[in-house]
This record gives C-alpha cells, sequence and structure tokens, in this order.
C-alpha cells in the first residue's frame, strides 16, 4: 500500500526554498520606507562613505592596473625600483599631508561657521557638499593605490602602476590647492545663505508645484472631521523629529480599506512617547501599527527634504544671530533678508495645498498638514523686526522686501504683508525718536542702507 501524499516529508530542496521565502519576507519587512530614508539621508552628510567607498574601488582597481601592465609590457618611464620607490613615498606623504590638513580645517571650519551663524548648517550645508567628499575620497584612493604599489616594488616595477600613481599625485595637489580656495569661498555667509536658498527652492518644488492664480486663493477650508476617530494611533518609539512622510503608501492603504489617514503632527514637529501619530477614520482603523510606522521618517534633527519651513528657519536664525549684541553684523542679516524675500516670492506664487490629500477617485483619503501662507511670513518677518528694527538697513530692507511683495503677489496674499508693515512702522517709531532718522529708516532699500530709492514703489520723494 502506497504512503498517502500527506506523509511525505519535503526534500532538501523544498526545505530551502521554503527558508528562502521566510527570508526574503523578513527582510522585506525590515528594510521599510522609513528606514531606506532614513539611511539615504544620513549618507549624504556622512563624510566617510565616499574614502570608504574609495578603498573599495582601489582594491579592485590594483589589480586590474597590474595584470594589464603584464600583458601589455610596456616601458612608460623607465624608472628601476629606487625611482619607483621615491615616487611611491613622496606620493603617500603627499597624500597623507593633504587628509590630515583637510580635516584639521574642517573641523575648524564646522565650529567657526556653527558659532558665528548658525549650527543647523553643519548637517545640511557643510558635511553635504560634494567638492569636499570627493576631494578627501581621491586622497583616500589615491594613498591605498600608492601603498599596494609600494609594497610590489620589491618583486616587479609596474610601469603602468607608475604613471597612474604620478598622475593622481599632480590631480591630488591640484584638488589641494583648489579646496583651500573652494573652502575659503564656501564659508563666507553669502556663499552658506545662496546654497540654503538653493535648497529652499527645491523642497518648495516638491511640496508645493503648483502655481496658483492672480485672482485666486489657496484651496478648500481646512477639513473638518466626520467625527470621533476610529482609532487613535500613539507614537511607540523614542522621542525625535518628523523628518517626511510617504504619502503615496498612505493614501494607497487608506483607500485600500475605504477609510481616512490623519497624520497628526506636521514634518518639522518633534514627536514624543505617547503621543498621538496618527487619527484613523471608517475603514483606515484596521491598517496595520506596522505599515503605518513605516510610512513616517523621525530623525535628530530636522531636514531640508519635506519641510520648506526649515529653510526659513535657517535663514532667519543666521540673521539673528548676526544681529545679536555678540556679533552685530547687520550686513548679514541684510544677505539673509535677500535670501527671505526670495523664497517667499516663490511660495507666495504656489498653490499651498488644502490638508486634505485625495486618491485618483476624488476621494479624501489622508489629511496632511502643511505651512500655509501666513506661517511663512511670520516666521520671515516676526523675529527680524523685532531683532533688528533698531538697525536702520536692516528696516529698510525688511520694508523693501515687503513693498516688492505686494507688488508682485497675488491680492489673497496681501493681508499678512499688510499687517507686517504695519507693526513695522510702529515698531520704528519706538526705537527712532529724531523725525529724520525715522523718515530714513522708513525708506524701502534692497541694499539695506546705501542704495538707490528711485523708482521704488512706496519709496520717498
Amino acid at each position: 500500500m502506497s504512503t498517502p501524499a500527506t506523509g511525505h516529508r519535503p526534500g532538501p530542496g523544498a526545505r530551502l526554498l521554503a527558508r528562502w521565502r521566510r527570508l526574503e519576507r523578513r527582510v522585506r519587512g525590515e528594510i521599510t520606507w522609513n528606514r531606506i530614508y532614513r539611511a539615504t539621508s544620513y549618507v549624504k552628510s556622512a563624510l566617510w562613505v565616499v574614502p570608504l567607498v574609495a578603498i573599495v574601488l582601489d582594491l579592485a582597481f590594483a589589480p586590474v592596473l597590474r595584470e594589464l601592465d603584464r600583458a601589455l609590457g610596456w616601458k612608460l618611464t623607465g624608472l628601476d625600483e629606487a625611482g619607483a620607490t621615491a615616487l611611491f613615498q613622496t606620493v603617500i606623504t603627499l597624500t597623507l599631508s593633504f587628509l590630515v590638513f583637510t580635516f584639521g580645517s574642517l573641523l575648524v571650519a564646522i565650529q567657526v561657521a556653527g558659532g558665528q551663524l548658525t549650527p543647523r548648517i553643519i548637517a545640511t550645508t557643510l558635511l553635504r557638499d560634494n567638492v569636499v567628499r570627493y576631494s578627501v575620497g581621491l586622497f583616500v584612493f589615491t594613498l591605498v593605490l600608492t601603498v599596494t604599489a609600494l609594497n610590489r616594488v620589491t618583486v616587479s616595477v609596474h610601469q603602468i602602476v607608475v604613471v597612474v600613481v604620478a598622475v593622481l599625485g599632480i590631480a591630488c595637489m591640484a584638488t589641494f590647492l583648489f579646496l583651500i580656495d573652494y573652502a575659503a569661498r564656501l564659508l563666507r555667509p553669502v556663499s552658506i545663505l545662496s546654497r540654503v536658498g538653493e535648497e529652499g527652492l527645491k523642497v518648495i518644488d516638491a511640496v508645493y508645484p503648483e502655481t496658483v492664480g492672480g485672482l485666486g486663493g489657496d484651496t478648500a477650508a481646512p477639513w473638518a472631521a466626520p467625527g470621533a476617530p476610529a482609532r487613535t494611533m500613539s507614537h511607540e518609539g523614542s522621542s525625535e523629529i518628523v523628518l517626511a512622510v510617504d504619502l503615496a503608501t498612505l493614501v494607497a492603504e487608506a483607500r485600500r480599506r475605504d477609510g481616512v489617514i490623519e497624520l497628526a503632527p506636521q514634518v518639522g514637529d518633534f514627536l514624543a512617547f505617547g503621543e498621538p501619530l496618527f487619527h484613523l477614520y471608517g475603514g483606515a482603523a484596521a491598517v496595520p501599527n506596522r505599515k503605518l510606522e513605516a510610512a513616517v521618517a523621525l530623525g535628530p534633527e530636522r531636514t531640508l527634504e519635506q519641510d520648506p519651513m526649515f529653510a526659513f528657519r535657517i535663514l532667519v536664525d543666521i540673521a539673528l544671530k548676526a544681529l545679536s549684541p555678540a556679533i552685530n553684523d547687520p550686513t548679514t542679516a541684510v544677505l539673509a533678508l535677500d535670501q527671505v524675500h526670495r523664497l517667499l516670492r516663490i511660495v507666495g506664487r504656489r498653490q499651498l495645498r488644502a490638508e486634505a490629500i485625495r486618491d485618483p477617485a476624488g476621494a479624501v483619503r489622508v489629511i496632511f498638514r502643511t505651512p500655509n501662507w501666513e506661517d511663512f511670513v511670520h516666521i520671515a518677518c516676526t523675529e527680524v523686526r523685532a531683532c533688528g528694527a533698531s538697525s536702520v538697513q536692516v528696516a529698510r530692507r525688511l520694508r523693501a522686501m515687503l513693498v516688492d511683495l505686494l507688488r508682485l503677489l497675488p491680492a489673497h496674499r496681501h493681508p499678512s504683508l499688510r499687517t507686517e508693515l504695519e507693526l513695522l512702522d510702529r515698531t520704528l517709531e519706538v526705537h527712532y525718536r529724531e523725525p529724520e532718522d525715522l523718515a530714513l529708516a522708513r525708506i524701502p532699500d534692497v541694499q539695506g542702507l546705501g542704495g538707490s530709492t528711485r523708482g521704488q514703489p512706496g519709496a520717498a520723494p
């Protein structure tokens, strides 16, 4: 009598396939969107990643050069063992010196820039600068390749390796000289402010891609909840800041369950343990916590990827640090207002989307709050006005920004701007007792003090 099929034990191949599928499911469960986002964000600001990649590339590149040298048998330099050894030792000394100087200078630059501008530029600007990262990568690649070549000189002198090391040594010297000039220019306030402004434009384009009409306002009124949420999910992890949200996944999950998912905090908010993370309505209450948690990236420090308000925060912080009595550099504050003005001009022409995000069928699926126009105006003006109104050039530059925005932006953007102008006027009356000084401080001037006011709207006759 034959053994029933249910009594058969699976063979080795079937057991191996089952283990592979379990491992695949486990790996997929670990590689979630928020972990990928955090890893990507960390790699962008990690200085050691490029040198590590350079070492790996060198370990693969050196054997290829040696085999190519054996195959071709070229006599390119005519250097013997002593000459090749001297060349390799010189390049090693150069690259080591370049590395030590570069890292030492970078540490000093980070301390100076963080103290005089704002610590928030360290991770967002200085550590993400690709020129510094790739320069260090070139130095490390040349160093490791040269050490490997020096170790094999006693066996034979590979002419192609000698030529490559010599070329790389020259490239390292040129790169080092360029890096000194580049670093000196990078640490100027105007360079840092321009970089933050460029990053701010990118995030505005990503978060608010649609432009607004001249007569219309932003989209619909704030979303009204249909009642109490069916379930509220609290944050169970460590207390961190909301960096980014995977909206596509949340919309898909809410549509599949026929419900609404409301993200309680806003990007950039600090989320403590036990605070509400999601409010779930309707069928969305059945979405597993694991999927909801995977759609939100948290971290210890704000980033610029999905946080347009953070660019304004950095610029305003630089302006406030420049206006502090310890530094007293109002010209840097004016340079910061140049970039704030630039960002406000762009964001004022964008459709600041409503809280409700809809699926392709038009049904509300996700509630995701972003800053509104009043939020941008307040962060751009309030603190600078309070701390910088006593500086004539800051007051004039701030007025020039508000006057220009009133002239260029749609009418529905004007109320907040007019309010700021009124507040600026009242603040100036407190600081300037002499009529001549008050009249001078009320002139809009894009240079702060000394620029021509002829032809500017609102300029004094």
